[in-house]
């Protein structure tokens, strides 16, 4: 009875594989690997986790590269930048056209002898061209310690990868900070410098103020209130008239050029003072940099020992 059974099932096999039918994929597989006899099965590997949130092709998104692009931008570099290049610029700018407008109201009010005033001329258009070269140097500066900035902030940020600081570097960036030290103290005598027009200009504006208030008093003459150029030092004690009075001191100050000179040495003086704010900024982030720079560089070298 047992053996009939087998004899069944075996011609019920046989005969099964006789009516299966290989559809075309197989076909198609069992050709490649008569072509190809060296070809193995596809095998999948596990693709470990990477970190953040990068794909497992390696490939960032977009906004994963924004993230990495603005991690490395220096910010106090880059707003120090634009503030020194905003006060340079109107210190520059004002503080010129402020000059020769101050040249015009001498030669004009207070001193109508071109050799009483013929040394001031020479200074002020000295300063000019001492202004040009300021704004020349600052705008070359301005851009090498930006640069500076990218390049310390990216070796700040890459301390524990494959980044490498040299000496000569890192002597680089003791330089600027020296150079920004010794113009920060330059630029805080410049703006001291700067407020002493305005000082000059705001006593001048208040006397003609004071003239105007007295005109409803009949009883006060406002002749007998006077300013003396002569006593500030920029012109001589025999420049003639050296002074003004009452109703020609109120025609001065009423003068477009003593309006404009007046408000751009003010304004020159407020880019002055934004120039110190922008080096102070350099100071910090400059000193911050190359401190963090040479210490990783000691630790460097303690551990290669």
């Amino acid at each position: 009875m047992k053996p009939a059974m087998e004899t069944a099932a075996e011609e019920n096999a046989e005969q099964s594989q006789e009516k299966k039918v290989i559809t075309r994929p197989e076909m198609e597989i069992g050709r490649y690997h008569w072509m190809y006899r060296s070809s193995r099965p596809h095998r999948y590997h596990h693709v470990p986790a990477l970190r953040g949130n990068i794909s497992p092709l390696g490939i960032q998104g977009c906004f994963e590269c924004c993230i990495k692009c603005l991690g490395g931008v220096p910010y106090a570099s880059l707003v120090a930048t634009i503030l020194c290049f905003s006060g340079v610029a109107l210190f520059c700018g004002c503080g010129h056209v402020a000059l020769t407008g101050t040249v015009s109201i001498l030669e004009q009010h207070f001193s109508t002898t071109a050799s009483d005033h013929a040394l001031l001329s020479e200074v002020i258009q000295l300063m000019q061209y001492v202004i040009y070269g300021i704004a020349s140097f600052f705008f070359l500066y301005g851009i090498i310690l930006l640069a500076e900035g990218f390049y310390t902030t990216s070796a700040v940020k890459e301390l524990h990868g494959e980044f490498k600081t040299t000496a000569c570097g890192r002597c680089i960036s003791g330089m600027f900070v020296f150079l920004t030290y010794v113009l920060g103290v330059a630029w805080l005598g410049v703006f001291g410098f700067s407020a002493v027009p305005v000082f000059m200009f705001y006593n001048i504006w208040s006397t003609c103020e004071v003239i105007k208030s007295f005109q409803a008093n009949v009883t006060v003459p406002g002749d007998q209130i006077c300013v003396d150029i002569r006593q500030y030092g920029i012109i001589p004690w025999n420049a003639v008239p050296g002074k003004a009075c009452g109703p020609i001191l109120e025609n001065i100050c009423n003068t477009n050029e003593f309006y404009m000179s007046y408000h751009l040495f003010i304004v020159a003086c407020a880019g002055a003072g934004a120039t110190v704010i922008a080096l102070l900024i350099y100071m910090m982030a400059t000193t911050y940099n190359y401190a963090v720079l040479k210490f990783k560089s000691r630790e460097d070298c303690c551990t290669k020992f």
